[in-house]
């Protein structure tokens, strides 16, 4: 059974293709980092953990999830990625 990988930045589900994942420096692929948050060892942009979530809640908004739910759901989540996590 292939283990689910989370992107450690917005959390996006990165499947086990190589498409979805960033890149390090020296061109290797990322295993805890999206190409939408992270290229060439570098995050793509310098945002809060609040800017995060706001641009998050609109991927995961549908028929199926409120904006409402969606935050909620990211609240919980982001905190504990690996970006945003901090120690104490």
């Amino acid at each position: 059974m292939v283990e689910d990988r989370f992107c450690q930045s917005c959390a996006m589900p990165m499947g086990i293709t190589d498409e979805h994942y960033g890149t390090n420096e020296d061109g290797s692929k990322s295993g805890d980092y999206c190409n939408y948050c992270y290229n060439n060892g570098k995050f793509n942009k310098d945002l809060t953990m609040g800017e995060m979530l706001e641009v998050c809640v609109e991927f995961m908004v549908d028929e199926n999830v409120t904006e409402d739910n969606a935050r909620k759901a990211l609240l919980e989540i982001l905190p504990t990625l690996k970006r945003w996590k901090t120690n104490g």
